[in-house]
């Protein structure tokens, strides 16, 4: 989606038909972020 948002639908989906047709491998690894509760006196 953010990808499709930066460069338009149609020119996302001709870079993705030329990864399909040279195999590349697709990982999806997401991203992450750690919550901890943390007191702060002020």
């Amino acid at each position: 989606m953010l990808v499709s948002a930066l460069i338009g639908h149609t020119k996302m989906m001709e870079i993705y038909q030329h990864a399909i047709k040279e195999r590349y491998r697709f990982f999806s690894y997401g991203d992450a972020m750690l919550l901890t509760k943390t007191s702060y006196e002020c």
